[in-house]
């Protein structure tokens, strides 16, 4: 077991690496790594010898990762706040139909799973798209707009599939219980992580100035007890008292936060070096091959349906032109928590006897495979080309193209150093 993690930190690090050496896309090469190492490869890495001990330590270090994202959540303005809603609620409901509809008509999964899958798929988490979002140095406006979308569908996405699970497998009876539990764990979820962001804020404002260590120590301390106890109580709350918890601490620490962010950011891209490769080092062809071109398909559907989603949510948004608009349609990737709650999904289904099992989380990985991999690589260029990346130096061209994006993204532009 110690040659496991081994494996798989020395695996993620090499991949970081290359990436930074190389300027390729960090999270294509961390799915790559996992994939080689792993069942689909040399099998040097085989992340089912942890057994049920895998799915805790997950669930853990996801969380930082959220809460990392929390902390850096800032929705200044009320066109991006409008914006964050709007299509959040949008995608909420369209993405869960679209999906479904796509994984059950084109991939051939029964309505229970493809309602499980859609719910899924709603997941495009700061695992992937923080990374994307720096490396393409993508203007913040729109980055802030991409970050906020995952954070919050993430937990939402996870509990609500855990539910349309229950109902699948007949521990739930109707759609009313499901969206009844679906508030409650999103909503004591909230309150919890909100009250403990709270108390660990009251505790930090005392400590001496130069206790960074100490600091870190605690915030851990309270996340990873925030997380298990939410969990413990309302099963899949843990994530979205993480991102809650980050936000409130965030928002009250103020310019004390950026300290803070910079210790537990270093640790969340620890987490996502590790995590990566090693839920990628689980997927073997085998569980991928029974779908053939309609599971293809599917993926290919969701990743063009999302441009129909992001015009329906962008009506009465005059903040979003038509290039910020193009961007969000194209990034959409599939992380961490897609694969955890995939792998997690399918061992439930087998054990209940459940028919498609294996084809539900051969569908995810691939929808994970296509849309990092096609998107990591195509999504730089594509922003550079609309002239959303940051320049180093503002004036000409960039900011020109920035201004005519929109207003929120000008105001982010402008907002930036040199940009007076």
């Amino acid at each position: 077991m110690e040659l496991l993690w081994g494996e798989a930190f020395f695996a993620g690090a090499l991949a970081q690496l290359v990436a930074r050496l190389t300027s390729l896309p960090a999270v294509v090469l961390l799915l790559a790594t996992g994939l080689f190492v792993g069942r689909a490869g040399l099998d040097l890495v085989q992340p089912e010898t942890l057994g049920r001990g895998l799915e805790p330590l997950v669930g853990l270090l996801v969380s930082l990762v959220l809460f990392d994202g929390g902390l850096n959540l800032r929705l200044a303005g009320r066109d991006l706040q409008r914006a964050v809603v709007q299509l959040v609620l949008v995608r909420g409901v369209l993405g869960l139909v679209g999906g479904a509809l796509f994984a059950h008509h084109l991939a051939g999964l029964p309505w229970p799973l493809a309602w499980v899958f859609g719910a899924i798929a709603l997941a495009t988490g700061p695992t992937v798209v923080t990374p994307m979002v720096q490396q393409m140095r993508l203007i913040p406006g729109l980055g802030r707009l991409l970050e906020a979308e995952g954070l919050i569908l993430e937990p939402a996405g996870a509990v609500l599939a855990l539910l349309l699970l229950q109902l699948a497998l007949g521990d739930l009876d109707s759609w009313q219980d499901v969206a009844a539990l679906l508030a409650l764990r999103l909503g004591g979820g909230v309150a919890i992580g909100a009250l403990g962001g709270w108390l660990l804020v009251e505790v930090l404002k005392r400590l001496p100035p130069k206790s960074d260590g100490l600091k870190l120590q605690l915030s851990l301390g309270m996340l990873f007890l925030l997380v298990s106890g939410a969990q413990a109580l309302l099963p899949e709350a843990g994530l979205p008292a993480a991102v809650s918890a980050g936000v409130v601490v965030g928002l009250r620490l103020d310019a004390e936060a950026s300290q803070l962010d910079e210790l537990i950011s270093q640790l969340a891209q620890l987490a996502i070096t590790v995590l990566f490769p090693l839920l990628a080092a689980d997927l073997s062809w085998g569980e991928l091959s029974p779908l053939g071109w309609g599971g293809v398909a599917c993926v290919l559907a969701l990743m063009v349906f999302r441009w129909i989603v992001i015009q329906v949510g962008g009506i009465g948004l005059p903040s979003l032109g038509w290039r910020d608009k193009l961007m969000l349609s194209w990034i959409a990737p599939r992380g961490i928590v897609t694969a955890a709650v995939a792998s997690l999904f399918a061992i439930q289904l087998q054990e209940a006897g459940i028919a498609g099992a294996g084809a539900l989380k051969g569908l995810v990985f691939l929808t994970i495979l296509l849309t990092v991999g096609i998107q990591g690589f195509t999504a730089p260029a594509l922003a550079k080309g609309l002239g959303l990346v940051q320049p180093e130096q503002l004036g000409g061209a960039p900011l020109e193209a920035a201004l005519d994006a929109g207003p929120v993204l000008a105001t982010a532009v402008q907002e930036q150093p040199g940009g007076e």
